[in-house]
């Protein structure tokens, strides 16, 4: 998978120190993943939450952050991270 753009993340995690290692996680994971279908991200990741047609929304460091992207394979386009209340501030469906 291409995932575009990792200076989002990095951003972030300069804020957030204990966002590094779950974020470096998730985008190392990302670059190797190879999902034929939104279904293989549901088992790879139960907690991804579905948004509007080609947003996932995902728990980071045991839900205390989250993350936004759009999904278009074979990319994934960072399109938003940050904590609960910020989240909770943006529509995720077309940030």
């Amino acid at each position: 998978m291409n995932v575009i753009s990792r200076k989002r993340l990095i951003a972030f995690w300069r804020l957030h120190p204990d966002a590094r290692t779950p974020l470096a996680a998730w985008f190392g994971e990302l670059r190797k993943a190879k999902w034929p279908d939104t279904a293989e991200v549901k088992r790879r990741y139960p907690s991804a939450g579905f948004v509007g047609r080609d947003r996932i929304v995902f728990n980071i460091k045991g839900n205390k952050y989250r993350l936004v992207v759009r999904y278009r394979p074979p990319v994934v386009f960072i399109r938003f991270v940050g904590t609960h209340a910020e989240y909770d501030r943006i529509d995720a469906a077309t940030v």
